[in-house]
């Protein structure tokens, strides 16, 4: 298992350093995806299911966490490519702690490259990383009323996975209201209600990776 330590990103021009490394990754053809959510929302539960349903996918996974291997420990025994980058107490990743961990793994046979950015609603939303697409956790057990308190994490992502649907019966959730608030604030927002656990959703999720990792060659 490698660790990678990560100390804080010196630079100025991180936007700079994301549109570059975006270039880098469109000429190698692998598609680099940022998952962002509040801690507890699935979203190793999420890649482990994806990583399932995507046998023929070659996928590796950049786990990002202030201290633990935990998580990329879980990836690796499913047999996508993983590394655990410690950020060295930031609560987020920026484009250069990105590009670090992608060198550390190495992507040359990847399809998929996907980094579970740190459990925060602020501060990953904040930094482009230069990922091709960004995708938003949001577990019901949270509450619809997220995209009223956190409108920069919806405007920024590409993608919103409404996580756990099958406790949905336990819990106060108005899905056609959150959906309507992320709309509101992203418009062209892909929006994914599934469970994980149960397999409900997962068809149209996978679907939708499958798409954009063959428009991203397409274009490359």
């Amino acid at each position: 298992m490698k660790v990678i330590e990560l100390h804080k990103s010196v630079t100025d021009s991180n936007d700079r350093d994301a549109d570059r490394l975006r270039a880098e990754m469109k000429e190698a053809g692998v598609l680099l995806i940022n998952i962002m959510s509040s801690p507890g929302s699935g979203k190793t539960t999420l890649l482990s299911s994806t990583i399932k349903g995507m046998p023929e996918t070659r996928i590796a996974v950049l786990e990002a966490d202030i201290d633990s291997a935990v998580d990329a420990e879980k990836i690796e025994s499913l047999g996508a490519k993983a590394v655990q980058v410690h950020t060295d107490g930031m609560c987020h990743m920026d484009a250069g702690m990105t590009r670090a961990g992608l060198e550390g793994m190495g992507f040359e046979d990847v399809d998929l490259a996907v980094l579970e950015n740190v459990g925060n609603l602020i501060c990953p939303a904040e930094f482009d990383t230069g990922a091709g697409k960004n995708v938003m956790i949001l577990s019901i057990t949270e509450g619809d009323d997220k995209p009223l308190k956190y409108p920069l994490m919806f405007e920024t992502s590409d993608a919103l996975v409404i996580s756990k649907i099958d406790a949905l019966p336990y819990f106060n959730f108005d899905m056609e209201k959150c959906m309507e608030r992320a709309r509101r604030l992203n418009p062209d927002i892909q929006i994914f209600p599934l469970s994980a656990k149960t397999g409900e959703g997962m068809d149209a999720w996978i679907s939708w990776l499958h798409e954009e990792i063959n428009r991203w060659r397409e274009n490359s």
